[in-house]
């Protein structure tokens, strides 16, 4: 019976390793990546194209919380584990987790962190480039704002309020995309090939994670919006879009 029984605690002990092996092999492949050479524009473009258009609190968490992509594998498998839980009540239920705010933040989207959590490779390329070239990931959300707009594909609706502000001395115009209730927001689903126009890097198309399937058929048009989910004491970080381009966080205290 001991040999038994110490038979099934290394059997469980292998185990553990194996579930373990894959997040310690992402874990050095992200460390490898974020001394690789800098993204080029063409390639930040690239893996923006999907979340770009987000509103710019969302879009900062999911930013963020790419440099934390063990800890986003872990909310996801606790989302999809808590399906009743969303928005600010998510956010609640997470607050003592040892997670980073914007992963405890993103909770309130459980799609978000499922697309982050299916993509994992996109999700350490952006968390790489947000850690050595934050500026150049900023200019890639304003290019490709800018290319929806002039393609007719970014207006405001319902769900959220477009704006541009004049260039600051030396700048040029920026595009701000808000909540249309600062208390409620809305993730929307587009078809990069769609949002943008005729897509100017050949060699690097943009990829389309289509909305969940309860959200309906994958988008060849248009933009979607999913159910508006309360999360105002989510969104706490922004853009300083007129002040270098750099994320900023106006508020860490829940963390």
């Amino acid at each position: 019976q001991k040999k038994h029984m110490e038979r099934r605690k290394l059997l469980a002990l292998s185990t553990a390793m194996l579930a373990l092996a894959p997040l310690r092999a992402l874990q050095a492949q992200s460390t490898t990546q974020s001394t690789a050479k800098p993204f080029t524009p063409e390639q930040l473009d690239q893996m923006m194209a999907p979340i770009a258009l987000y509103p710019d609190a969302l879009l900062a968490q999911t930013l963020m919380a790419a440099g934390y992509p063990l800890e986003v594998v872990d909310a996801a498998r606790w989302s999809q584990a808590n399906p009743n839980l969303k928005g600010d009540a998510a956010v609640a239920a997470v607050k003592d987790k040892n997670w980073d705010v914007s992963v405890k933040s993103l909770t309130a989207f459980p799609q978000v962190l499922k697309m982050m959590n299916d993509q994992l490779d996109w999700t350490q390329k952006i968390g790489d480039a947000m850690i050595a070239q934050q500026k150049d990931v900023a200019d890639s959300v304003q290019r490709l704002r800018a290319k929806a707009a002039a393609a007719g594909n970014l207006k405001t609706t319902p769900q959220q309020k477009v704006t541009t502000q004049p260039p600051a001395a030396g700048g040029s115009s920026t595009i701000v995309i808000e909540p249309a209730n600062p208390e409620t927001i809305y993730v929307p689903y587009y078809n990069p090939a769609w949002a943008y126009g005729p897509w100017p890097y050949p060699a690097y198309p943009p990829p389309y994670y289509p909305p969940p399937p309860n959200y309906g058929a994958a988008l060849m048009t248009g933009m979607m919006f999913g159910l508006g989910v309360a999360a105002g004491a989510a969104m706490f970080g922004g853009w300083n879009w007129n002040h270098g381009n750099t994320y900023v966080n106006v508020n860490r205290a829940t963390s």
